[in-house]
């Protein structure tokens, strides 16, 4: 059916070479390859033009060029050796892969060689075919964009926002479709608009972590903050190299050689000399890379922090402590996970930090989460979560959780507020007309605080292994200024959406 479109908008994007050009995966899909090295993130690498190796190692490397497929008959040795010591070296292109042809393998010492590189990303790929009926195939492998291209998707995304009036789309979505729904998907889009709407300066401090790197790359590809690593920059390119990203548009900045570091061995020593810290001592602390990124936070040379990859929670939260502190009125830090359920977004506090909270922590907790939700565009309606509802139950666990209730209703009158109540009252209408029938918080709660960190930490892990739900978090709140911790085991897009949810968190000091 036609449609006026007279007064609607058109956008222009601009052509990008790699959404048009194969990964080796696909190379490996269509050409049937069997792979002998590397993992499979590392197949999501570009292949920008394929070379055949028919030249002697020192004339061949002359043509190395970014990007480069190396295709080669299996039982030239030299050449992947040399293909695959161009990836360490400064002086040579970063290649995409190599490809073995005919059917060979390299000689047993040979395999033994390379696979003991440390860590080496970079993929080795085999076929039966010939050398040019393989070169003859590759050329003809389609570019496509799956699920499992991240990279790509990143770079779409990053390319359709920059160009597109999502602000305008969105509206016009919701004008036309009415729904409460809210997805894991619509929730981290939004996240992700959100955060490229006043971007912020992030300081990551683990720049030696592979995860931190390709967080890196998909977060500055998405162009939703300005990241900061910290370290040597060349050191910190080099790997990326090695890995196949480009985190070419990050600041970086080494602690070691910067000239901020004695400006913040002053101020560190004034904020804690009361406390017996000496010169000396605040040198050392700020020669920790945990310290000296919270110090960027505090004196506004960066925004917000993301760390704990490899850092304890400990060595992320005490420098905040020290140096940024709390907010007015909070005497405690704690955190929530956002946990994306099929068709809501439910907040979960505290599962991470805080082991037994009394009652005054407890109703800090309750406030600062609600806060929190409703930064992230979720309308707080509190439960203040107990083994039993209303005035069924007794005991000191039960009585806590009153008090801290009734302390929340007194500071925030304006919060829906209820507790203590089941999980099940507070999640569920028809339990809820049950057992507290007149409440405007039971069966419809949207952040749900636990009297525990034993009860929250495994009641979000139940949910989220039983129910398939989104974990994302731990959020820190109650700061000053936005640090956020990571867990040891997290993925990449744990990172990515940790270090956008601390964007906005920024966006709202």
């Amino acid at each position: 059916m036609a449609r006026n479109i007279k007064d609607s908008p058109v956008y222009l994007l601009e052509e990008v070479t790699e959404l048009d050009t194969p990964t080796v995966a696909e190379i490996k899909k269509n050409l049937d390859c069997i792979q002998i090295l590397g993992e499979e993130k590392d197949l999501r690498r570009v292949v920008r033009q394929s070379k055949i190796a028919a030249m002697k190692l020192e004339n061949f490397l002359e043509y190395l060029e970014d990007g480069d497929l190396i295709i080669v008959p299996g039982d030239r040795s030299d050449i992947i050796i040399g293909s695959l010591s161009s990836v360490f070296s400064k002086k040579y292109a970063t290649i995409s892969g190599i490809l073995l042809t005919g059917g060979l393998l390299p000689h047993k010492s040979i395999k033994r060689l390379f696979s003991g590189f440390d860590k080496c990303s970079m993929p080795i790929l085999s076929v039966e075919e010939d050398t040019y009926t393989t070169a003859m195939k590759v050329n003809k492998v389609p570019a496509t964009i799956t699920p499992q291209s991240d990279r790509k998707i990143a770079l779409a995304m990053g390319l359709f926002s920059s160009n597109v009036d999502t602000i305008y789309l969105g509206n016009k979505i919701v004008s036309e479709i009415k729904s409460d729904t809210i997805t894991p998907i619509m929730f981290e889009f939004g996240l992700f608009e959100r955060a490229r709407a006043n971007k912020k300066r992030i300081v990551l401090p683990e720049s030696g972590d592979e995860r931190i790197l390709r967080a890196t790359e998909t977060l500055l590809r998405r162009d939703v903050v300005e990241i900061i690593l910290l370290g040597e920059d060349k050191e910190i390119l080099a790997k990326s190299r090695t890995l196949g990203i480009d985190i070419s548009k990050a600041k970086f900045v080494n602690p070691k050689t910067s000239s901020l570091m004695d400006k913040y061995i002053k101020i560190f020593y004034e904020l804690r000399k009361k406390k017996g810290l000496t010169l000396d001592v605040a040198k050392q602390s700020l020669e920790l890379d945990s310290y000296f990124a919270t110090m960027m936070v505090h004196c506004g040379d960066a925004d917000g922090m993301v760390s704990g990859a490899i850092h304890t929670t400990q060595d992320t939260i005490r420098p905040a402590l020290q140096i940024i502190k709390t907010k007015p009125g909070i005497s405690i830090v704690s955190s929530v996970f956002f946990m994306c359920l099929d068709t809501k977004v439910l907040v979960y506090g505290d599962c991470a930090v805080n082991q037994d909270p009394n009652a005054d922590q407890l109703a800090q907790i309750a406030m600062t989460s609600s806060k929190t939700a409703k930064i992230f565009g979720i309308e707080p309606r509190v439960a203040m979560l107990s083994y039993s509802t209303g005035d069924s139950g007794k005991g000191d666990e039960v009585e806590k959780v009153r008090e801290a209730a009734n302390i929340v209703k007194e500071r925030m009158p304006d919060l829906l507020v209820e507790g203590p109540i089941q999980y099940d009252a507070a999640i569920d209408e028809k339990v809820a007309r049950t057992k507290l029938p007149n409440s405007k918080v039971a069966g419809k709660a949207t952040v749900f605080i636990f009297p525990d960190l034993n009860t929250g930490n495994n009641t979000y892990k139940a949910v989220q292994r039983s129910s398939g739900a989104i974990a994302i978090g731990p959020v820190l709140q109650g700061l000053n200024k936005p640090v956020n911790d990571l867990s040891r085991g997290c993925l990449v897009a744990d990172i990515v959406n940790t270090v956008a949810i601390t964007a906005i968190q920024a966006q709202g000091e």
